[in-house]
């Protein structure tokens, strides 16, 4: 990738929780399972979360019959101000993903920031990870919240 197509995505969100709650809901399979890669018209059938340094995740969306494998390896974990992973979709090359929260006098504001590998998909990258945030949220009883 050159250095003209070099794209960053970044996503800001406020939730009405503590970090530490915010930054839990990305480490348990059956919460993440609610909102993390799952779509519309689609159905999560698979979750599976080793939630250490080096550890890996897997979760799979069926959509229209068929699964949607997103992946990845767990690469810092600093609860509750960051966690950073790989993140490949059916195998794709592998994107860097950085969750930063940062405690507000209420709650929370959680940046996510992506360098997606084709400039093309940033778009589609800002979109989709605006919607996970906004069914994390809702996992949290919150609504679909702030996002930006």
């Amino acid at each position: 990738m050159s250095a003209e197509t070099s794209v960053r995505v970044v996503v800001t969100h406020r939730f009405g929780g503590s970090p530490e709650r915010v930054f839990d809901a990305w480490l348990d399979a059956e919460r993440a399972r609610r909102w993390m890669f799952a779509t519309p018209a689609g159905t999560v059938v698979r979750s599976e979360l080793d939630a250490r340094v080096g550890g890996r995740f897997v979760i799979v969306d069926r959509r229209d019959g068929q699964d949607v494998e997103h992946t990845g390896e767990y690469l810092e974990i600093d609860r509750p101000r960051r966690l950073a992973f790989t993140f490949s979709v059916d195998g794709s090359q592998a994107d860097r993903v950085t969750i930063d929260i940062v405690p507000l006098e209420a709650g929370c504001e959680l940046t996510h920031e992506m360098a997606p590998e084709w400039a093309e998909f940033a778009g589609r990258a800002e979109e989709g990870w605006s919607g996970m945030l906004d069914g994390l949220a809702e996992t949290l009883g919150e609504g679909s919240g702030s996002a930006s």
